[in-house]
């Protein structure tokens, strides 16, 4: 693997590379453009086309489906392909002019629901194209002793993007319209690209073979891995129920709790805080309790606090304070785990193989996302939005089971390979 760090660790450092540093700048800029859109294209389904519960599940869901039919093949055909860097690129140029279409149908008025259904699906697949390639060109840019280092800066400019991103999409959408809101995420697109440009490292050879081999192989290593295997079923059952809540928590909270856009947005970016001090204590906690065990503190700390969102009601200061909190210690949680379980499985899988594992990772932990926000929308057209989220929140829980009974329990060190 190439290195372009020395021996000392620290996330400051780090930034002191000029290619790490302008790979961090492009995740940033992506990042704080995705959570625009995360609140912009559901308030315009919502808002402009009259959007209900079905619909809603249907939207989050076709923005989720590539990750169950396209991710293992993907990583597979990207593991193959000399410089991971250009797709990237390609996946941002492309993200950037579907977003743009969006406001060109608009403004003709040919934008409708199926239409809209199309655009997150493509949007979608270029996404996951990205992140599969994105797994080996981290692996080629950061060192193994710094992996978690680097995953908190990441992941830090993610906890960043969640408290800014919500609030200005939010206000963006209330003062102007969520097609503006659009506009701006495809500008942060093609500025992610351009950084991705002038990124200079040595990436690792391509490995010869077919996609199909490829693709077996990466989930033969995944079902022998101990590790692997308890931290992909913990996302997968965690990420089940949260895509339950995450297709109607826009939905409940703007109409059965009467929450405005622009409050909305308030709510999200303030309780995102929660992620930036999540994303710093990642790294002392998992120097002092082990790694393992922060990853099973994160299991934790993710989903229980959002159980608080269906249980609150009263006047609207003390829906406002609890849900911010709800919404804080939930950022902190995921941060806790996306810097642990990053960290985890960058380190157990070998370099030739991170597209690939990364993609069979997304086919089953994020292809079951699909799957929760279609159930999410009938769950709450049936039984009610309320008692959905109840399943949702609760049901959360259940992923730490699969982690527990692992060696991550014990385990203190980053594994081997």
């Amino acid at each position: 693997m190439t290195a372009a760090v020395d021996a000392r660790s620290g996330p400051v450092r780090l930034l002191r590379e000029a290619a790490f540093r302008r790979y961090w700048s492009a995740q940033t800029v992506s990042l704080f453009g995705d959570q625009i859109t995360l609140i912009a294209l559901p308030l315009l389904a919502v808002v402009a086309l009259g959007a209900g519960p079905a619909q809603m599940g249907y939207l989050t869901a076709a923005a989720l489906l590539p990750n169950l039919f396209l991710s293992l093949p993907a990583g597979a055909w990207a593991d193959r392909q000399p410089e991971k860097r250009r797709i990237m690129v390609l996946a941002d140029v492309s993200r950037a002019g579907l977003l743009l279409v969006v406001p060109v149908l608009w403004w003709t008025g040919t934008l409708s629901m199926p239409v809209l259904y199309l655009i997150a699906f493509l949007v979608g697949s270029f996404s996951l194209l990205f992140e599969v390639a994105h797994a080996s060109l981290f692996a080629s840019l950061v060192r193994r002793a710094d992996y978690v280092d680097a995953n908190t800066l990441l992941n830090g400019s993610r906890a960043a993007s969640f408290v800014a991103g919500p609030s200005v999409g939010g206000l963006l959408v209330q003062w102007l319209s969520a097609v503006f809101a659009l506009v701006a995420d495809a500008l942060t697109y093609l500025v992610s690209a351009l950084f991705l440009t002038r990124v200079r490292v040595a990436e690792a050879p391509a490995e010869p073979g077919e996609e199909l081999n490829g693709m077996t192989a990466g989930v033969r290593y995944v079902a022998r891995s101990a590790v692997l295997r308890a931290v992909l079923l913990g996302a997968t059952t965690l990420n089940l129920f949260n895509y339950i809540f995450a297709a109607l928590f826009v939905l409940y909270l703007t109409t059965s709790l009467h929450i405005a856009p622009g409050t909305l947005g308030l709510i999200i970016g303030l309780g995102s805080i929660g992620g930036l001090l999540g994303a710093a204590l990642a790294g002392p906690v998992s120097r002092r309790l082990g790694i393992g065990p922060t990853v099973i503190l994160g299991f934790l700390l993710f989903p229980a606090p959002l159980i608080l969102v269906p249980w609150v009601s009263g006047p609207h200061w003390l829906i406002f304070g609890v849900l911010v909190g709800a919404e804080f210690f939930s950022a902190l949680g995921v941060m806790v785990l996306d810097i642990t379980v990053g960290s985890v499985q960058t380190a157990a899988t070998p370099h030739s193989m991170l597209a690939v594992v990364s993609g069979f990772k997304r086919t089953v932990n994020y292809g079951i996302r699909p799957i929760g926000a279609l159930l999410g929308g009938t769950l709450g057209a049936t039984i009610g939005v309320r008692p959905s989220l109840w399943i949702a929140t609760v049901g959360a829980l259940l992923g730490t089971l699969w982690v527990w009974f692992s060696p991550l329990r014990t385990m203190h060190d980053l594994p081997e390979h």
